[in-house]
């Protein structure tokens, strides 16, 4: 077998099993809150935002419609977004943050530190991995 085929030669494989890991390190804490983690960074895209539409929303997430489409109508169906379609351009579905929505990042907001527990990296170590993997995904050039 060639060198270039082998497993741990390869720079995906441990950027998926790390990916995989990393998420399920956050599912007992998203369980407690009733969300998956696809649809945890929807809410915390929501949180910020307040209102998004779905192509910007699909594109902040690296997200295609047929993955978002259920999520936001799970997460609708939770009380914690509304959608409905412009005014100005009914092309544009909207995706807005409703008062439970809003309510809920104040469970969440005590994830993140949680999740630092468990990541064994320093500060300075996440901060160029972060830097690393979004310049992998064509931010942080």
């Amino acid at each position: 077998m060639k060198d270039c085929l082998k497993l741990e030669n390869q720079l995906c494989f441990p950027l998926y099993a790390a990916s995989r890991e990393v998420i399920r390190k956050y599912k007992p804490f998203l369980d407690e809150i009733n969300l998956t983690y696809t649809q945890y960074i929807a809410m915390m895209v929501l949180w910020d935002m307040k209102e998004i539409n779905v192509k910007e929303l699909g594109n902040k997430l690296y997200l295609d419609s047929g993955t978002l489409t259920p999520l936001l109508k799970t997460l609708e169906s939770k009380g914690y977004i509304s959608r409905s379609r412009s005014s100005s351009d009914e092309r544009n579905l909207m995706i807005c943050l409703t008062s439970e929505g809003s309510k809920l990042s104040e469970k969440a907001s005590l994830i993140p530190a949680k999740i630092g527990k468990c990541i064994c990296l320093s500060d300075e170590e996440a901060m160029t991995l972060y830097n690393i993997l979004y310049k992998i995904l064509g931010n942080g050039e």
